[in-house]
């Protein structure tokens, strides 16, 4: 759900509440998929973003996922400026449709997949320092 401009700071956070109670059945399904862990990230559902509550939210990687129903494709403007905005405070944003969830739910979660595997840090090995590795010291 899109932010209003007489929204607050304050207000954001109840009104995602509501919203996480209110999830259509595509962000349930989604929800379900995300929630499950396997694809090894934590998502949070209707998030405060800024001035925005995002549909799903990964912060560790900076992941924005946005479901669109059928009264986005009356608000493209919006939310190409809301898309903007996320991504000019580095954040990745993926859209997807209703009607993709409900009827390609893998296709959705190989591209969110794809996507985290693309954002998160290759993870790097630090060796031990020549001479410690695996080497007993004898007490004194």
């Amino acid at each position: 759900m899109p932010h209003r401009p007489d929204y607050d700071a304050a207000t954001l956070v109840p009104r995602a509440r509501i919203l996480r109670a209110d999830a259509t059945p595509a962000e349930r399904e989604l929800w379900a998929m995300l929630r499950r862990g396997k694809l090894g990230a934590r998502f949070r559902r209707q998030q405060p973003v800024g001035p925005f509550i995002v549909d799903f939210y990964c912060a560790a990687v900076g992941l924005v996922v946005e479901l669109d129903g059928a009264g986005h494709a009356a608000q493209t403007d919006y939310d190409s400026r809301r898309t903007a905005w996320l991504a000019a405070r580095g954040l990745t944003v993926l859209r997807f449709a209703n009607a993709e969830v409900m009827e390609k739910p893998q296709d959705v979660y190989v591209a969110i997949l794809t996507a985290l595997r693309t954002l998160t840090p290759a993870l790097r090995a630090t060796p031990l320092p020549q001479g410690e590795r695996g080497e007993l010291k004898e007490a004194q």
